[in-house]
């Protein structure tokens, strides 16, 4: 009876290593390589598979998931001479597990050395200035730099980015100067254009007032002169039809004798104001002839009507 449970166990022991060595479960995303007698046979992707036990081994197992690799600082020397410690991350995946499986002993490593000669040799190329303006250029050549020398692998380069970029300390506070002294000069032009705008402002607003006072200016004289010429016209108008109806008064019926009387009251008033007014006195040689004033004003009165507008 021992003997059996003995046969039995080791039946058991050994069903279960041929059932571990023949069924295989790929998780998703991953790919094993198999190997049949040391000679590559196929690749399994995910799902559940058999083997032919102690003749097929599962060789090399590939996660074909996008993977971060780590690059190590290290140190570069730009254009002008300049030491900088960079370090960057570098985004890698598999596409051909048979090639990444013999192409080379260890792909990660490979690509790792490679992603840092590669960077060295394209900070280089820059001036210490423009390490931080040319970091998406240097990224974009690592990458297809690396993505050349990989593919052969069955690697796919995605892309890489600088971490950090750290320059010496001495030049660092070169750097803080110069990014003062180019504050300063930009705080002092902007002050400058300031002032000179103000400047042109002020100059200009004093050449619009100019000019308005003097469109002003203008325009009062043209009104004054305006209403000046209206006020003569009226006056002007205003004589005229006063000489008319005095004319017409005249010519009517005992328009004569209003016209004498009125004339004599006007000659005597005029005469008494000039007696009280002033100390020396002029008089006209006919200053008895009363009448030969009036006959005088009735002829320039009728001259005045004109021989067409005489009564009939």
């Amino acid at each position: 009876m021992s003997e059996l449970m003995g046969v039995a166990i080791v039946l058991f022991v050994l069903v279960a290593i041929i059932v571990y060595k023949t069924a295989v479960v790929v998780p998703q995303q991953y790919a094993y390589v198999v190997q049949r007698l040391g000679k590559y046979h196929r690749t399994l992707g995910a799902g559940f598979h058999i083997l032919v036990p102690f003749i097929d081994i599962i060789a090399y197992r590939h996660t074909l998931k996008e993977r971060a690799v780590d690059i190590h600082r290290q140190i570069c020397i730009t254009r002008d001479n300049v030491q900088v410690e960079i370090d960057g991350v570098l985004y890698i995946q598999v596409l051909d597990p048979e090639r990444a499986s013999y192409g080379i002993a260890n792909y990660e490593f490979a690509i790792s050395q490679l992603a840092q000669t590669t960077l060295r040799s394209e900070v280089g190329k820059i001036d210490l200035d423009r390490t931080f303006e040319e970091r998406a250029h240097v990224n974009v050549s690592v990458v297809h730099e690396i993505d050349k020398a990989a593919e052969p692998w069955g690697v796919k380069v995605l892309r890489y980015e600088i971490k950090d970029i750290n320059p010496p300390e001495d030049v660092l506070s070169a750097m803080e100067k110069q990014m003062r002294a180019e504050r300063e000069k930009r705080a002092t032009v902007l002050d400058s254009e300031a002032a000179r705008d103000s400047e042109v402002n002020r100059a200009e607003g004093h050449r619009q007032g100019v000019v308005l006072a003097s469109e002003a200016q203008r325009q009062k004289q043209i009104n004054e002169a305006q209403g000046e010429a209206e006020a003569i016209l009226a006056i002007a108008k205003a004589t005229a039809e006063g000489i008319n109806e005095i004319a017409t008064a005249v010519s009517s019926e005992g328009g004569d004798q209003a016209m004498e009387l009125r004339i004599a009251e006007q000659y005597i008033t005029r005469f008494g104001e000039i007696a009280r007014t002033g100390n020396t006195i002029v008089l006209p040689a006919n200053l008895a002839d009363v009448g030969s004033m009036i006959e005088m004003a009735k002829g320039l009165l009728k001259d005045k009507k004109g021989p067409g507008n005489a009564p009939t």
